[in-house]
């Protein structure tokens, strides 16, 4: 597949902030969409710049084909983000876009003035840490409940046929890419990672979410929220907060600002 490293397809400025000290890319969850962080584009405002990352063939780009690869499109986003200009950035990735910013931190390598300043790795365990799920094999009415039952997809649009149709067919082809999805060995990270849970999350455990500290030379904190698999909806406030202490301690010189 050939790259497209054009900037303006991958990514989203929900609340523009070009002044801020510090930029957060956010990556979503199987099936999700760069207007899911659009609450921690608002909420991080004006202190950090959010740039929300858009996969293809969902929302705006609809029209394109759907990549079925983690490694396909961490390459992607790689080339995509050494585009941008070299302001310090930290990574956000919510379940399989945990996995998604992990191995682009990894093609960035570390020697990279876009290397992340700290991943956040929310909803997902450890790539380390291997499940097989088939979500990908499951019946369409099966999937909808599966998705029904996880709670990050709106019920009135999973019960509308058309609407039900599309996330389907998204949610099929990104369970495929993070099921086929295998971690292979390599340097760790070199920058902290911060661990983020929901304490009743039925797809991963606190303790798989903390095995992640096995991927990172640098320090790793754990976080645990009240809620599901999509916590985040309802944790918006205390999330961002610990994002923005965490990059003020890492952007010391401009701390200030945040």
């Amino acid at each position: 597949m050939a790259d497209n490293s054009d900037t303006g397809l991958w990514f989203r400025r929900y609340s523009p902030a070009v002044a801020a000290p510090v930029r957060l890319i956010c990556f979503p969850h199987a099936g999700g969409s760069a207007s899911f962080f659009l609450p921690f584009s608002r909420s991080l405002h004006p202190e950090i710049e959010v740039l929300a990352v858009q996969y293809p063939g969902r929302q705006d780009r609809h029209r394109e084909p759907l990549v079925d690869s983690i490694a396909d499109i961490a390459r992607r986003l790689a080339a995509a983000i050494v585009q941008i200009d070299t302001k310090p950035t930290a990574f956000l990735g919510h379940s399989m876009g945990t996995v998604v910013a992990y191995e682009t931190a990894r093609l960035l390598g570390t020697n990279s003035p876009h290397y992340p300043l700290a991943l956040f790795a929310s909803g997902r365990r450890a790539p380390s840490i291997y499940r097989d799920e088939q979500l990908d094999s499951l019946k369409d009415s099966e999937l909808i409940s599966e998705l029904t039952r996880l709670g990050g997809t709106s019920s009135a649009l999973l019960q509308d046929p058309e609407m039900a149709e599309s996330i389907v067919r998204v949610s099929r082809n990104d369970y495929r890419a993070i099921g086929l999805y295998q971690h292979t060995a390599g340097p760790a990270l070199h920058c902290p990672i911060i661990g983020l849970a929901g304490d009743a999350d039925p797809r991963v455990s606190i303790d798989e979410v903390r095995c992640w500290h096995q991927h990172t030379e640098s320090e790793f904190a754990m976080h645990v929220f009240p809620g599901g698999h999509f916590y985040l909806n309802e944790q918006v406030p205390e999330v961002t907060q610990i994002i923005r202490n965490k990059l003020g301690k890492l952007t010391p010189t401009r701390a200030g600002q945040l």
